[in-house]
C-alpha cells in the first residue's frame, strides 16, 4: 500500500513539474518568443509574443522585425508577456529579440496548420 502511494506522489511531482515549465524560472534571463504568421487569401497578419521566463527583470527589451522595424519595449518583469504586431513594411521571415544583460533570441516565423472549413484554408 505504501509502495502504491509513493508511486502516484511520484507521478504527480514529475507530471506536475512537467506543466509547471513554463511557470517556474529557471534561469535568472531568459525571453520565449513565438513569432506567428496568418496568410488569409486576402490579407497576412503577424504577431509576435514575447515572455519574460527569467526570474530577474529584463531591461531594454527590442524587438527587431527586419525590413527596419525595430519596436522598443523597455523593461518587462518576470512572467510579463507582450504582444506586439510587425509593422506593415515587415518582410515577416525573422524576429530578432534583444533585452539586457546579454540576451538575444532569433526566430523564424511559424505558419499554424490550417483546417477544412475554417478561413483562409
Amino acid at each position: 500500500m505504501a509502495l502504491g502511494v509513493a508511486a502516484v506522489a511520484a507521478m504527480a511531482v514529475v507530471f506536475g513539474a512537467d506543466l509547471m515549465r513554463g511557470t517556474v524560472a529557471t534561469q535568472d534571463h531568459a525571453i520565449f518568443v513565438d513569432p506567428l504568421i496568418d496568410r488569409q487569401n486576402l490579407f497576412v497578419t503577424g504577431r509576435v509574443t514575447v515572455q519574460n521566463t527569467g526570474g530577474e527583470r529584463l531591461t531594454n527589451v527590442r524587438v527587431n522585425f527586419g525590413g527596419g522595424g525595430v519596436l522598443e519595449l523597455g523593461a518587462l518583469d518576470p512572467g510579463k508577456k507582450v504582444i506586439v504586431s510587425p509593422p506593415p513594411e515587415s518582410p515577416m521571415e525573422f524576429v530578432v529579440v534583444t533585452a539586457d544583460p546579454g540576451v538575444l533570441v532569433s526566430k523564424a516565423y511559424r505558419e499554424p496548420p490550417k483546417m477544412v472549413g475554417m478561413m483562409g484554408s
